[in-house]
């Protein structure tokens, strides 16, 4: 089975996970110099903005990610190709490392490191939803079945509302939608291409 994903969305699989076992045995020190920091704190540095994404804060973190990724990333990889899908995953994470900065410096507050693959997870998402809009997908929970772009779009809507209220703290909502934004932007990009 692990043989049928396509070339690069398994790499990222595979480092996301071979990361996630650096993080238990190097632990915090790994965290200090890959994690993505606010300017001002001391910590930040350039190589964080793609480096964040391979972190992540506990197992079921690692496990959501790379299993959106497996499930959306597969298809959208077979549609762009891989290095356009390599070039479309890097620029999701970057955007979103870029949203989360800018609303970490708008917040102010102590220092809190970002990590984890939502921000290029959620971009892959929005292409999924883009790519196959009328694909079924049924939730687990609760379990409901909707269309592609009903699921992108509510998902979408809810972190919006979660990162404008500071509910769920501690999670990187305007990462997420950071990636949206990155995906959305590269999908436009490869549309006026071909047009």
């Amino acid at each position: 089975m692990f043989e049928t994903i396509p070339t690069v969305t398994r790499a990222l699989l595979i480092a996301n996970g071979a990361a996630y076992l650096m993080q238990l045995l190097i632990g915090n020190w790994l965290v200090a110099l890959f994690a993505l920091w606010p300017p001002g704190s001391g910590w930040f540095m350039p190589w964080q903005l793609v480096t964040y994404a391979f972190l992540h804060g506990g197992l079921y973190h690692l496990l959501f990610n790379c299993l959106a990724l497996y499930m959306f990333g597969a298809d959208v990889e077979r549609v762009f190709g891989h290095s356009r899908f390599l070039n479309f995953y890097f620029v999701c994470v970057i955007s979103a490392a870029a949203m989360q900065l800018l609303f970490s410096l708008l917040r102010g507050g102590p220092p809190v490191p970002t990590v984890g693959a939502s921000g290029g997870v959620f971009g892959v998402l929005l292409a999924f939803g883009m790519l196959f809009p009328n694909r079924m997908i049924l939730l687990i929970f609760p379990p409901i079945p909707m269309k592609a772009w009903v699921f992108v779009t509510l998902y979408g809507v809810i972190e919006l509302v979660l990162g404008v209220t500071g509910t769920a703290a501690g999670v990187a909502h305007f990462a997420h939608l950071g990636g949206m934004l990155g995906g959305f932007l590269m999908l436009r990009h490869y549309a006026s291409r071909r047009r």
